[in-house]
């Protein structure tokens, strides 16, 4: 398939520094926008067109922004990238339409990232929390954050895979015990 090369292409040329500044947790990154004005020119020289469309998904007892990026050429070729972002419960100083902004912003970051092979891991903003004093969590919250980070691990398995059901059952077998009955049937509609 030509698409194939020609988005290799793409992806050899492309160069999106991260131009931003995070000064409270003194770290640079790149914005979604930023991958985008850095794209675009390439995506014209090369005979792409993109396009990034978003879902709000109910999984377990959450909500998250799934933003698909997909790429298309002249001859109708297509490749596409997922991923996901959990919606924060509450957002000090955001509104509702604010937290869905910034996990669509967070998502779509992150699927143009694995499609153009863009590498993030030495990303603060992907641990930091924003807080202004340190954690002083209880048992209780600990557990909370570990059954959450088990249905993000969870999901982002289930969609990694090509064999869904096998993926599930995985992770059934595993975590089964660890994982509520609403869990499982938010995890169950990955499988399709």
């Amino acid at each position: 398939m030509k698409i194939y090369k020609q988005l290799r292409e793409l992806q050899a040329e492309l160069k999106a520094p991260k131009n931003q500044r995070n000064k409270f947790g003194n770290y640079n990154y790149r914005s979604a926008e930023d991958i985008l004005e850095a794209v675009k020119p390439l995506a014209v020289k090369h005979g792409l067109t993109f396009m990034i469309n978003d879902s709000l998904e109910w999984v377990g007892e959450r909500y998250y922004v799934r933003a698909e990026v997909e790429v298309f050429n002249d001859e109708n070729e297509t490749l596409r990238s997922a991923a996901y972002a959990r919606e924060e419960e509450n957002k000090k100083g955001m509104d509702g339409s604010q937290v869905t902004g910034a996990a669509s912003s967070y998502a779509r970051k992150y699927a143009l990232n694995a499609l153009l092979l863009i590498d993030d891991t030495k990303d603060a903003d992907a641990t930091n929390t924003h807080d202004s004093k340190p954690s002083t969590t209880s048992a209780p919250k600990q557990a909370s954050n570990a059954e959450e980070n088990i249905m993000d691990k969870a999901v982002a398995y289930i969609k990694s895979q090509t064999d869904k059901q096998k993926a599930y059952d995985a992770i059934e077998a595993k975590y089964g015990d660890q994982l509520t009955d609403k869990q499982k049937a938010g995890l169950k509609k990955f499988v399709r």
